[in-house]
């Protein structure tokens, strides 16, 4: 019973070491995004990555 607690213990240490976050997902154009019905696709560009809806992903 001992081994299992400390493998218990081992693994909400490494969970309580993770980190997330989360951006909003908006064209770098228009602003407009998911909940406004569009498309978002990302396009590696030389400056770094920039997100695009689906009416000006086709400009570039």
């Amino acid at each position: 019973m001992q081994g299992v607690n400390q493998t218990m213990m081992h693994n909400m240490q490494s969970l309580s070491k993770s980190q997330t976050s989360v951006s909003k997902i908006e064209c770098y154009v228009c602003g407009k995004g998911l909940e406004d019905g569009h498309c978002i696709t990302a396009k590696t560009l030389p400056n770094g990555t920039v997100l695009f809806c689906d009416v000006h992903y086709s400009l570039q």
